[in-house]
């Protein structure tokens, strides 16, 4: 008898739900959407939903449905975008209509939410972003360049003398960086707890941010039944990783708070910078939780995606020895062979810069940008797109069009011809658009920059070997998430020769 009370709110609800669904697309068929897949009666398209790798399956699509394609969840509305043109018109061009965020409700429930990459643009948002983005300026990143070199000849150094702890070294390492400039503390070991508590989150911010993933996502009235109903585990765990995340984003935050006084958080830092520009006194209740949100979203963004380009970047150059040859080259003749490579050498070196756009471009992090949503009705090209609408950007497919790329899947810098803006083309797109557009963008460059360039100039990047000596050339296979890098797989690393390594020895552990 306990279980009637209980089931009949939740059969209202539904029966409610369904309604609005039936009204909504009465009101929808009145307007020309954009072509998509065939729908199902109340469900739409949910059950075409791919569950891994979804820029591979709607770029398929694409090539019936054309560059915007309307696909329905379930009475949610969403507009995959193919084309490049048509995602500048709408999200930067268009961007006070198209600069908020859909809720997905799973991800709401884990408190990814409040995260800046999630956050509705509101008040809050517009707090966060003003928190932060004097600090990631073009002029202002470059008081990080000595860190960011710093930091990446010690990981160069690292993997030649063991290249098996590939993945730990470039995890400590991006973490030394991040969580240094970030709160002005160095981790020591792969198993520091603000390190590890990080890429926790990380991976579980993958499992949220995809639109559809979740079927609260597209049910959310499945988030009002009892917990222990039976198919409602997803409610324990969205409360566990709210938990998680909460923890993972105060306590680095306040260890800097409480040493910065001490002068344990090492100088420059994000959050004492903040501090700072308030002459020092304590931010009100509103501001300090907008710059907890804000640099625990730089954290777990720095992160993930430069790892991702950099295990891209060593497996096409495996895969393309002649590449590599060509990029040692340009540095040895700009460069030479008696210093390593500064950031500052950057604009004097454009294949180096071919090379990184390629690499963003063959393997981009984010592959199906996370999502904008409609903030009201509008119309593009004839075609309606409804207030609330997803708007998905497949960078995958823009990536690798034909008409834009010819031989898209040949890893060719020699395409840009050195000429910055092609290369922009690229790059603007790996970062977001409009007013969403990552504020790291600049950060984050010019640590790649550092990555790419330090290895060429000192090491040669080989295939693995097989149990009989052969080699092994990689396989380009990506994990499945919201943010993807290469399946593992075997590689060399070899000083280029004794004085590049003895470049690299001369480099003093210690992070200030």
């Amino acid at each position: 008898m306990t279980s009637l009370p209980l089931s009949l709110p939740s059969l209202a609800l539904t029966l409610v739900f369904v309604a609005c669904i039936l009204v909504d697309l009465r009101r929808r068929r009145r307007q020309r959407l954009p072509p998509g897949p065939r729908p199902l009666p109340i469900i739409g398209n949910v059950h075409q939903m791919p569950k891994e790798m979804p820029w591979v399956v709607f770029s398929s699509w694409a090539k019936t449905y054309g560059d915007l394609m309307y696909m329905d969840f379930m009475g949610q509305p969403a507009i995959i975008v193919s084309d490049r043109t048509a995602a500048i018109e709408l999200m930067e061009k268009r961007s006070m209509n198209y600069s908020d965020r859909p809720v997905l409700e799973m991800a709401k429930l884990a408190g990814f939410h409040q995260t800046m990459a999630l956050e509705h643009y509101n008040d809050n948002w517009k707090i966060q972003r003003r928190l932060i983005s004097p600090d990631y300026s073009p002029v202002k990143v470059r008081k990080y360049w000595p860190l960011q070199e710093k930091v990446t000849r010690l990981f160069v150094r690292n993997i030649i003398e063991d290249v098996s702890a590939l993945r730990d070294n470039l995890r400590l390492q991006l973490g030394v960086i991040i969580l240094r400039v970030t709160y002005g503390y160095s981790p020591q070991t792969p198993e520091d707890k603000f390190l590890v508590g990080g890429f926790t989150a990380l991976d579980n911010f993958a499992k949220v941010a995809t639109p559809g993933m979740w079927l609260v996502d597209v049910l959310p009235i499945l988030k009002y039944l009892p917990s222990w109903l039976p198919g409602t585990s997803f409610l324990k765990t969205a409360q566990d990783w709210g938990k998680h995340l909460e923890d993972t984003v105060r306590s680095p935050y306040n260890w800097a708070i409480e040493n910065i006084p001490t002068g344990l958080s090492l100088q420059p830092n994000l959050v004492s910078d903040v501090i700072n520009r308030h002459n020092g006194k304590p931010l009100n209740g509103a501001d300090e939780n907008a710059l907890v949100w804000a640099a625990g979203t730089m954290l777990g963004g720095a992160l993930e995606t430069n790892i991702s380009v950099t295990l891209t970047f060593l497996m096409y150059m495996i895969l393309n020895p002649e590449v590599q040859r060509k990029g040692q080259a340009e540095l040895d003749s700009v460069v030479g062979h008696d210093r390593l490579p500064s950031i500052s050498d950057r604009a004097d070196l454009p294949y180096i810069r071919g090379i990184i756009t390629e690499t963003l471009r063959r393997g981009p992090p984010v592959p199906l940008c996370t999502p904008h949503a409609a903030h009201e009705d509008d119309v593009y090209r004839g075609y309606a797109i409804p207030k609330g609408a997803w708007i998905m950007a497949n960078i995958w497919h823009m990536y690798n069009d034909p008409e834009q790329f010819p031989d898209p899947e040949v890893f060719s810098p020699e395409r840009y011809n050195g000429d910055d803006v092609e290369m922009e083309k690229v790059k603007g797109l790996a970062f977001g658009f409009g007013r969403r557009t990552c504020p790291g963008k600049h950060f984050t460059e010019a640590l790649f920059y550092s990555i790419v360039a330090t290895i060429l100039a000192t090491c040669d990047v080989l295939p693995g070997l097989d149990v009989n000596g052969k080699e092994v050339l990689p396989k380009v296979e990506y994990e499945a998430g919201s943010i993807t890098q290469p399946k593992p797989f075997p590689l060399r690393i070899k000083p280029r020769s004794p004085q590049a390594a003895a470049l690299l020895t001369d480099v003093s552990p210690a992070i200030e």
